[in-house]
């Protein structure tokens, strides 16, 4: 009697080892393409909103001493809390030339770029450098709790005439 092939052996299990690398590469390509077409997919459904906030809470007015620039919001929103005898406003980190971060420099009283050297007034007014205007004023209000609150999405520019604009200085 003759040996049985590997066929009836295994009965009816055994493939040849040829056919088997065949499907298993049909089934790599075949997963390969449904994972890219869910990531693509996935893509057009984002779960991360990734615009920050434009609005944020800055404290009680009782914080700010007058005649003082506080940088305390200068990292996290790009915002200095300006007190003087006219009354409080939120002024915008960025220079007007380039969009640097300037400095405060309490000794000389002033803004200092460091990018290019502009330089302004406590008040937000460029005084020397490349700066073409101006610091920005943000929306600064008391909510009905006596927080202040800056909104980041009203801007006031001092060359349109804005800063006389009731919210764009918290008159204390």
């Amino acid at each position: 009697m003759a040996p049985p092939t590997p066929q009836e052996h295994f009965d009816g299990v055994w493939m040849p080892r040829r056919d088997l690398f065949y499907k298993l590469t049909w089934l790599a390509v075949g997963g390969a393409v449904v994972s890219a077409a869910a990531a693509a997919v996935r893509m057009l459904f984002p779960k991360v909103f990734f615009e920050p906030p434009m609005k944020f809470r800055a404290g009680v007015p009782s914080d700010y001493q007058p005649g003082a620039v506080s940088e305390r919001w200068k990292k996290e929103w790009r915002v200095w809390m300006v007190r003087t005898e006219k009354g409080l406003f939120a002024l915008s980190a960025t220079c007007t030339h380039l969009g640097c971060t300037p400095v405060w420099l309490e000794a000389e009283n002033r803004f200092q770029c460091p990018c290019h050297g502009s330089a302004y007034t406590p008040e937000g007014i460029n005084v020397e450098g490349p700066a073409p205007r101006p610091l920005e004023r943000f929306r600064i209000t008391l909510d009905r709790s006596g927080q202040i609150v800056v909104d980041k999405r009203r801007v006031f520019r001092q060359e349109w005439g804005e800063w006389n604009h009731p919210e764009s200085i918290l008159r204390l």
